[in-house]
C-alpha cells in the first residue's frame, strides 16, 4: 500500500493543490460580488455558467486528450483555470464573470478527469477502493482549506485572486513532472435520458433535483451568510462545515441503505434535508451557533442523497454497466446544476435571503414525493441483487471517470473498452 501511494503522491498533491485553488475561487466570486453590488440573479448565473462549464468538461476532455495527450491537455486546463480567475480580477463584471466561471468549470472537469484516470492507471484493483478513499479525504482537506484562505487578505484587494491563480499553475507542476507513463483513454459517458429513466426514475429524478438543490445552495451559501449578517470567518465555516459533514455521513448512511431498501434511507435523507431547509426559511437564524448547527444538518443529509440515488441506479443497472449508469446519473446532477443557481438567484433577488431555502425545500419535498409515488409501484430490489454502496464525492467535483476508482473490478472495462463506455444500447439496462 505504501509504495502504491509513493507512486500516485505526485498525483495527490496536483489533485490537493488544484482543489485548493477552486475552494478559493468558489468562495471569492460570489462575496466580492456582494461587495460590488452584484444582484443575486448575477450571482446565481455564476453558478450555471460553472454548471455549464463542467457538463462540457466532462464530455469534451476524453476528445481532447485524445488529440494532445495527457500532460499537455491538464497543463492546459490548470493554465486556462489561473487566467480565469485572474481575468475575473480584471474584468469586475458580471457578464464577464459568468464567462469566465463557466470556462473554469470546463477546465476543472477536465483536470479532475485526467487525474482520476492516471489514479487509476497506477492503482491496483484490489487497493482501489483505499486508494478512492484518501483521494477523497484529500480532496475534501484541499476545498476546506481553500475556503478557509477566504480569510488571509480583505476581500476587496487582489491579493485572494492572485493567491487562487497561482495555485492553479502551479498544481500542474507535479502532473508535469511524474515520471509515469500516460494512462489509459478517458471514459466517454453519452447522457442518454430514456435508458437512465427505464434504469430507474427515482436516481434520475433525484439526481436532477439535487442538482438544482446543491447547486443553487453551493452557488449562493455565502451571499445568503453575507446578507444575514454573518462575519467574514462565520460565512467561511458556514461554507466549509456542510461539505465535512456530508462526508462523515456517508459512512452511516452507507450501511444503512446496504441493510434495507434504499428508498427508505433516499426518503429519510429528503426529509430531514427539508427540516434543515424549513429552520433557514421559518426560523430565520441570525446567531452563529444556529446558523452552523442547521447547515451542518443540511450537509450531512443532502450531499448523502447522491450517492445514495447513484447506487440505487446501480443496483437496477446490467451488469457491467457501473461506469455507464454512474457518468450519466452525473450528467443528470449537471444539467439540474445549471438551472437551480438560477432559480435560487431570482427568487433571493425578490424575497430575499432566506428564499435560497425556499428552493431547496421544493427540491427536496419533491423528491420525497416522487420517492413515495415510486415505492408504491415497484417493489424493492432483493438484498442478494444489490451492490455495494459506495461513498462519492459531492456531485460538483466528481467526473465519469471517478466511477473508474470506485467501481468494482467486475464492473470495469478493459483498456481498450473505455472509450466505448456510455455509448452500449441503452436496452441492456433492466427496467427498475
Amino acid at each position: 500500500m505504501v509504495k502504491s501511494l509513493q507512486s500516485i503522491s505526485a498525483l495527490l498533491l496536483g489533485s490537493a493543490i488544484l482543489l485548493f485553488a477552486g475552494g478559493l475561487n468558489g468562495m471569492i466570486l460570489p462575496v466580492r460580488g456582494g461587495v460590488e453590488g452584484f444582484s443575486a440573479i448575477s450571482l446565481g448565473l455564476l453558478g450555471t455558467g460553472w454548471a455549464i462549464g463542467y457538463v462540457a468538461g466532462c464530455l469534451v476532455t476524453p476528445g481532447l486528450v485524445a488529440g494532445i495527450g495527457h500532460i499537455r491537455a491538464f497543463t492546459l486546463m490548470s493554465a486556462l483555470a489561473g487566467v480565469a480567475v485572474l481575468l475575473s480580477l480584471l474584468f469586475i463584471h458580471p457578464a464577464a464573470w459568468i464567462v469566465l466561471r463557466a470556462l473554469s468549470g470546463f477546465c476543472f472537469a477536465g483536470a479532475a478527469m485526467i487525474v482520476e484516470s492516471w489514479l487509476n492507471e497506477r492503482t491496483e484493483a484490489r487497493l482501489r477502493g483505499k486508494v478512492f478513499g484518501i483521494y477523497t479525504m484529500v480532496g475534501l482537506a484541499a476545498t476546506t482549506t481553500g475556503q478557509m484562505a477566504l480569510t488571509f487578505a480583505p476581500i476587496d484587494g487582489h491579493v485572494l485572486f492572485v493567491l487562487a491563480g497561482a495555485f492553479y499553475c502551479i498544481s500542474l507542476v507535479p502532473v508535469a513532472l511524474t515520471s509515469s507513463g500516460a494512462p489509459q483513454p478517458l471514459v466517454v459517458v453519452r447522457l442518454d435520458l430514456a435508458g437512465l429513466w427505464r434504469n430507474s426514475p427515482v436516481a434520475v429524478f433525484a439526481a436532477f433535483m439535487l442538482g438544482i438543490s446543491n447547486a443553487s445552495f453551493f452557488t449562493l451559501h455565502v451571499v445568503y451568510a453575507e446578507q444575514v449578517g454573518l462575519g467574514l470567518t462565520v460565512v467561511a465555516l458556514f461554507a466549509a462545515v456542510p461539505v465535512m459533514a456530508g462526508a462523515l455521513s456517508q459512512i452511516p448512511v452507507g450501511i444503512l441503505s446496504d441493510r434495507m431498501d434504499r428508498r427508505i434511507v433516499l426518503l429519510g435523507l429528503c426529509l430531514l434535508a427539508a427540516a434543515a431547509d424549513a429552520t433557514f426559511i421559518f426560523l430565520a437564524p441570525e446567531g452563529r451557533g444556529m446558523n452552523l448547527a442547521a447547515v451542518a444538518l443540511f450537509g450531512a443529509t443532502s450531499l448523502a442523497i447522491y450517492p445514495v440515488a447513484m447506487a440505487h441506479a446501480n443496483d437496477h443497472a446490467a451488469p457491467g454497466a457501473f461506469i455507464q449508469t454512474s457518468g450519466g446519473v452525473l450528467m443528470v446532477f449537471g444539467v439540474g446544476s445549471a438551472f437551480g443557481p438560477l432559480l435560487a438567484g431570482v427568487s433571493m433577488n425578490a424575497l430575499g435571503p432566506q428564499a435560497l431555502f425556499c428552493i431547496t425545500i421544493v427540491s427536496h419535498c419533491a423528491t420525497a414525493a416522487f420517492t413515495i409515488v415510486r415505492m408504491m409501484i415497484s417493489r424493492a430490489v432483493p438484498q442478494e441483487q444489490k451492490g455495494a454502496f459506495h461513498v462519492a464525492q459531492p456531485g460538483r467535483i466528481s467526473t465519469p471517470e471517478t466511477a473508474t476508482l470506485i467501481g468494482d473490478e467486475a464492473d470495469l472495462p478493459s483498456n481498450e473498452g473505455r472509450e466505448a463506455c456510455g455509448q452500449e444500447d441503452s436496452a441492456e439496462l433492466r427496467a427498475a
